[in-house]
C-alpha cells in the first residue's frame, strides 16, 4: 500500500527521504517549496526509521495473524510505521510472549502505543499489564476505544479476531489511533493506577 505523506511529515531542512511512489499530499508539496527542503524518493531498505512517536507495535498471536494483517494498511494510511514483533505465519503461538514483545517496545520508548490481537483479546491484555509502564485495553466497539484513551491513557489496545470482523476492528482502532487522553480529572486518576504499579513492583 502506498505511503501518504503529510505536511507533518516534512522536515524544517535538509533531505526529505520517501519511499518510491508515495503519495505527497498538495500541503505537504507546498511546506517542501516554502522551506526548501529537497525531496528525494529512494528504495524502502534506504529510509531512516520512523520516529517513535509515529510508529506503532504490532503482535499477534496465530488466532489474531489474518486480522493483524489486514490492520496494518490502515496504520500505513494515517501516516504511522509498524513495528511487527510478530507472529508472521498461523502456526500455534502463544500469546503472552506476543504480549511482552510488544509491551517492552512501547517501554522502551521504540513505539508511541502497541496493538495485540488473539482470539478473544483477554489473554494479551492481561499478559501486557503485567508489565510495568503498560495500560493495555481490551476494546470492542468505538465506544470503548474512545473510553479507554480519554479516561485511561491506555498505551496498548488488544482485540479479539474472534469477536470481532475486519470492519469492526478497523472502526475500534481508528478511534482508539484518533483519541487523545484528555487529561483533567482522569489524570490524577491514571497517577493512582501507576501509584498502585509502583507499589507492588518486586523489589530485587
Amino acid at each position: 500500500m502506498k505511503r501518504v505523506i503529510t505536511a507533518q511529515d516534512v522536515p524544517e531542512t535538509g533531505d526529505f527521504r520517501v519511499a518510491l511512489g508515495s503519495i505527497v499530499t498538495p500541503s505537504a508539496r507546498e511546506l517542501i517549496a516554502a522551506r526548501g527542503v529537497r525531496l528525494l524518493e529512494v528504495a524502502e531498505d534506504q529510509l531512516p526509521g520512523a520516529p517513535p512517536h509515529k510508529t506503532i507495535a504490532m503482535g499477534s498471536d496465530h488466532g489474531g495473524y489474518r486480522l493483524k494483517e489486514a490492520l496494518k494498511p490502515v496504520l500505513y494510511s494515517l501516516g504511522l510505521e509498524v513495528k511487527d514483533a510478530g507472529v508472521h505465519d498461523e502456526k500455534p503461538a502463544d500469546y503472552p510472549d506476543l504480549a511482552v514483545a510488544v509491551a517492552e517496545l512501547v517501554v522502551s520508548g521504540a513505539a508511541t502505543r502497541g496493538i495485540l490481537i488473539d482470539g478473544a483479546g483477554i489473554g494479551s491484555s492481561i499478559a501486557a499489564n503485567k508489565i510495568p509502564g503498560i495500560r493495555a485495553a481490551l476494546c470492542y466497539d468505538k465506544a470503548s476505544a474512545r473510553n479507554s484513551r480519554e479516561h485511561n491513557d491506555s498505551n496498548v489496545l488488544t482485540l479479539g479476531a474472534r469477536l470481532l470482523t475486519a470492519n469492526q476492528a478497523e472502526e475500534v482502532l481508528r478511534t482508539w489511533i484518533g483519541t487523545p487522553f484528555a487529561g483533567g480529572r482522569h489524570q490524577g486518576r491514571v497517577q493512582k493506577i501507576l501509584d498502585i504499579e509502583q507499589r507492588y513492583l518486586r523489589k530485587p
